[in-house]
């Protein structure tokens, strides 16, 4: 044991004297460097000697070395300047978003506290609660007001009440006790949707489209059932799924997301114990109204990135995961009451086959990066260009059911499935990125990719094309949160292999995307 304690103070010993000789070695130098009483005993004793030029080149030294000095002096003043500057704009954002948090807390409370106060008049009045809404008559009150309403648990624990506590979904319930189907177009194929849609576009609406783009937005609609439109403002980003609507005659219903967007209640609605009314929004009436009809629904969550996408949106992209289609349930209210709307079951809702969410992101100071979870579930579709003005015939809407759609998305899977030679170039590319990046594909990517490209070529696009999409958009996009400053070769490597692999100017698209990467980091 001495030993082992005499062997730590000798270590010890001369490591901390490493140490004090190291600090003392800065300090020193230090000194040395502006030992100025130094300086000038050295200027006297060889000044003696100077000639004129000497003197001139000697002044002009000195001058030079206090110029480095100040320079370095003020370079390190302007820096400490600059991150107090940063630090107090950091602390600035952080009070702006705390006093944003603060005022949304005293709306949302001002709104509750006026729901209260529309149900204690009510109540005053000797009726029971009204939905936000819902207006009745006066002999409606009265016969409220009259009618004794009592309540109780039936053997399966239904509430037994005349109450409504989802007055919009009981009117879709009535508008489709009558509801005739319209008279579908179910001889059209997926090239002709693409063209006739184009040439709606433009001359009903003024919308110029490339017919890519199209083509894109239809093979994602096969993939996902959430497609993300992302580029610079201006590009059509809103217009294309709400002109889509127009051409199917069954409007897109928008959902404007708001910064303040914290959790699912915000897209699909909340019951309000205190009313016991479902405030419902227009997403949830959307999404009940497709359970009834075959018609092709679009929600389009405008500025989706605004606010944190997982936070409001996160039950649904669980949801839509599941493979079992009839698993997709969303649960609104715990319990079940007597009049409650006809295609609820016990509570939960059923997302229908017929729906998709359309999502437009702007990438700006002002929105959220979109995560990776997002993009996975998703089919991102860049719109980077304006359209270029075109002539086109007058072309009238259509009807199209869902059910034309997905069985010309079966047909395109089993008719046009991607080769088994490009198959085997995009596994031989994903051992690639894995060896030099450390990026795999992940099957959920192949799967979508095996719906995508089948669904654009019967659009009328190249196979190759799409495969060059997908890996563009959905696969080296994560390249995004590497290390690319570290890792130029790599890509100039990958843009090689990618040429040698399918083709010199057949993958233009990711071509074109890794060589952005390298320019930017």
């Amino acid at each position: 044991m001495n030993g082992f304690l005499k062997w730590f103070f000798a270590f010890m010993s001369e490591m901390l004297q490493g140490y004090a000789m190291m600090f003392s070695g800065i300090g020193n130098g230090f000194l040395k460097v502006f030992n100025i009483k130094m300086y000038i005993e050295l200027f006297k004793t060889y000044s003696t000697e100077f000639t004129t030029a000497s003197w001139i080149l000697s002044i002009l030294a000195i001058i030079i070395v206090i110029a480095i000095y100040l320079l370095v002096l003020l370079l390190i003043i302007m820096a400490i300047r600059k991150y107090i500057r940063f630090r107090h704009s950091i602390v600035s954002n952080e009070d702006l978003l705390e006093e944003i948090t603060v005022l949304q807390r005293r709306v949302m409370k001002m709104a509750k506290e006026k729901d209260e106060i529309m149900a204690m008049k009510v109540a005053q009045m000797g009726g029971g609660a009204i939905a936000p809404g819902l207006s009745l008559t006066a002999e409606e009150l009265e016969g409220e007001q009259a009618e004794n309403i009592q309540q109780a648990a039936g053997e399966d624990g239904m509430v037994i009440t005349n109450d409504r506590r989802f007055s919009k979904l009981y009117e879709v319930d009535l508008f489709y006790k009558n509801y005739t189907p319209p008279q579908y177009d179910d001889s059209i194929t997926l090239e002709e949707i693409c063209e006739r849609f184009r040439n709606f576009a433009c001359s009903k609406m003024n919308l110029y489209y490339d017919i890519k783009t199209i083509r894109l937005y239809i093979a994602g609609m096969a993939s996902t059932k959430l497609i993300i439109l992302q580029g610079i403002s201006g590009t059509g980003k809103t217009s294309l799924p709400y002109s889509f609507g127009k051409f199917l005659q069954f409007d897109t219903t928008i959902a404007s997301v708001q910064p303040s967007w914290r959790d699912r209640t915000e897209l699909f609605g909340y019951f309000n114990e205190f009313t016991k009314n479902f405030n419902e929004t227009e997403v949830l009436r959307r999404i009940y109204d497709a359970s009834y009809n075959d018609n092709i629904n679009f929600i389009l969550l405008d500025e989706m990135n605004i606010a944190r996408i997982e936070y409001y949106f996160a039950e649904m992209l669980s949801i839509l995961e599941m493979p079992n289609a009839d698993e997709w349930e969303l649960d609104l209210v715990p319990n079940v009451w007597s009049t409650d709307p006809q295609n609820l079951d016990h509570g939960r809702l059923r997302i229908p086959q017929n729906i998709w969410y359309i999502g437009t992101a702007n990438n700006d100071d002002s929105t959220y990066a979109i995560s990776d979870k997002v993009y996975d579930r998703a089919q991102p579709i860049n719109l980077d260009a304006k359209g270029i003005a075109f002539e086109a015939p007058p072309t009238e809407p259509l009807y199209l059911s869902y059910s034309h759609l997905d069985a010309m998305f079966k047909e395109a899977f089993e008719k046009y499935p991607i080769s088994k030679e490009n198959l085997q170039k995009i596994q031989q590319l994903d051992l690639w990125v894995i060896d030099k990046l450390r990026v795999a594909f992940g099957n959920r990517i192949i799967k979508q990719m095996g719906l995508f490209v089948p669904v654009y070529v019967a659009c009328g696009g190249d196979e190759l094309d799409g495969i060059d999409y997908v890996l563009a958009t959905k696969i080296f996009r994560k390249f995004e949160s590497l290390n690319l400053a570290m890792l130029r070769d790599e890509l100039k490597e990958l843009c090689v292999y990618i040429n040698k692999s399918f083709g010199k100017n057949k993958m233009n698209e990711s071509i074109a995307y890794l060589e952005r990467l390298q320019k930017l980091f």
